[in-house]
């Protein structure tokens, strides 16, 4: 029997699935959280719930925010099962539910003034983010805040009336400073390098634009500790909805599937305090780097590597892609040779163990993630998740043939047709200069890497351009299968 999702209902699901053991009218609200999505509500809120299943710090509630239309959407579905979210764990061999309750309430569009009276609220401690790799308005050739933006343009014109996250935050942290309240900590939740300084040069730049006095006041006063973060979360679709009614008896309109598999390093940067999120599995550190550098480049690095020859091979899950005996080379190769060598020394970490459980992560056929979702927005992420290790590769005079092979391959996908002629379906901001570069490259192969907001000074190198345009050559005259044979048997030229 299926039951709604509701607090009343909450004995119901008992049985089927695990349900708080706290009293949501004992929490109270101490984080307001943007951008609510299926991570964040995997990964954050699950923290904070199991936490709370143990007593403790019942102040450190969510409040979720909005900024985009979709989060309205968002609001009113959760709103409407008294903010539970039903988190289900898929490994290969046992899936289990969980109702999770760490968030008490969310604000979205059109009410921004009623985000910014929560923000000043003195029991507001932390502001935490999930707003996508590609939502800090970074120049990615540069790394650098970018204040030509247009939303970063009109919050500059209209400080007291912004409609981005970051304006909402500088508004907040303006009204606290103005009633003598202590600022938040901003805490970047985003897979992103250095993603607290990042958050921090986003904020205190789009404060330049209308008030420079109070961006350095930001610069010296609100803590933006680093983070990396790491739970496989897919997007929320009908086969997810079917599967929580159908087997846990919830009819959960946005539930949420994820791998049992999360971490979290944090640096220990918290003015106004902290919930106590090691007592549930988080790492506290001084430097997050190590563990941020050996995570984008091995896990997201490594999701991305395989996207486009999925795409191209007609793949639709990764674990399928995992099991295609080339793509599954390709891969291992590609982290082996290329980019495990470079990746500097973790504390208390095997790398080569660390890829190990990659691969097996990726190749859990519970999961249900798709090879469309790994491919979006690679304007954004191949510079942060596979230039990175093609330029100190480069940098040390060490050969980039497979990871020129990955940028050739995205050029591949960009123009369109998989190699069966199946039409590509793009999900990128940059997707028309890319398709155009692309269809472009196939009479000169470098006006693809003529991008500089994405290539940078990597465009510029002989050895990159040489294995860039000799994969794509391949790509296009034998294809992508017989690509990755000549790759794995190391005669790609």
């Amino acid at each position: 029997m299926t039951e709604p999702l509701n607090l009343e209902n909450l004995d119901q699901h008992a049985d089927k699935a695990a349900v708080p053991a706290y009293q949501r009218s004992a929490l109270s609200a101490g984080i307001v959280h943007f951008g609510v999505g299926n991570f964040h509500r995997a990964h954050q809120a699950v923290y904070l719930h199991q936490l709370f299943n143990k007593g403790r710090d019942l102040d450190w509630a969510i409040i979720g925010a909005g900024v985009m239309p979709s989060d309205t959407k968002m609001r009113d579905v959760l709103a409407g099962q008294d903010f539970l979210t039903t988190v289900v764990d898929q490994e290969a061999d046992a899936s289990e539910a969980t109702i999770t309750g760490a968030m008490i309430d969310m604000i979205a569009p059109p009410d921004y003034a009623a985000m910014i009276e929560k923000l000043a609220d003195p029991a507001i401690r932390i502001v935490s983010l999930t707003v996508t790799e590609g939502g800090y308005f970074i120049d990615p050739a540069t790394g650098k805040f970018d204040p030509t933006h247009p939303a970063i343009v009109a919050d500059g014109e209209n400080p007291d009336t912004p409609k981005t996250a970051f304006g909402l935050i500088i508004a907040g942290l303006k009204k606290r400073r103005s009633e003598n309240i202590p600022p938040f900590t901003v805490m970047c939740c985003d897979n992103i390098p250095h993603n607290g300084a990042v958050t921090k040069a986003t904020v205190s730049g789009l404060a330049e634009l209308s008030d420079p006095a109070f961006a350095g006041w930001i610069r010296d006063n609100v803590a933006f500790p680093n983070a990396m973060v790491d739970r496989i979360t897919p997007a929320t679709g009908k086969r997810e909805r079917d599967i929580t009614r159908e087997e846990y008896g919830i009819a959960d309109n946005w539930p949420v599937f994820c791998e049992g598999f999360k971490q979290w390093v944090l640096e220990d940067d918290f003015p106004l305090g902290r919930p106590a999120l090691e007592k549930v599995g988080v790492t506290f550190v001084e430097d997050v780097s190590p563990y941020e550098v050996m995570k984008l480049r091995i896990l997201n690095g490594g999701h991305a590597a395989i996207a486009y020859p999925g795409e191209l091979l007609d793949i639709h899950f990764v674990h399928e892609a995992m099991e295609n005996e080339l793509i599954a080379a390709f891969l291992e190769k590609l982290e082996k040779e290329e980019i495990i060598p470079i990746v500097p020394p973790v504390p208390d970490t095997d790398l080569a163990g660390y890829y190990e459980l990659i691969a097996r992560r990726f190749a859990n056929p519970k999961i249900g993630d798709t090879i469309e979702r790994l491919a979006l927005d690679g304007s954004n992420r191949q510079p942060k998740f596979i230039l990175p290790s093609t330029a100190a590769r480069l940098d040390k005079g060490l050969d980039v043939v497979g990871l020129a092979l990955v940028s050739a391959l995205w050029c591949r996908y960009f123009e369109g047709t998989s190699d069966s002629g199946r039409a590509i379906r793009f999900n990128d901001e940059a997707a028309d200069r890319l398709h155009k570069a692309a269809l472009a490259s196939r009479e000169d192969p470098m006006i693809f890497l003529e991008d500089r907001a994405i290539f940078g000074s990597i465009s510029d190198n002989e050895t990159f351009r040489k294995r860039f345009s000799a994969a794509l050559e391949s790509l296009r005259t034998a294809g992508t299968a017989e690509t990755l044979k000549r790759y794995i048997a190391g005669d790609l030229a």
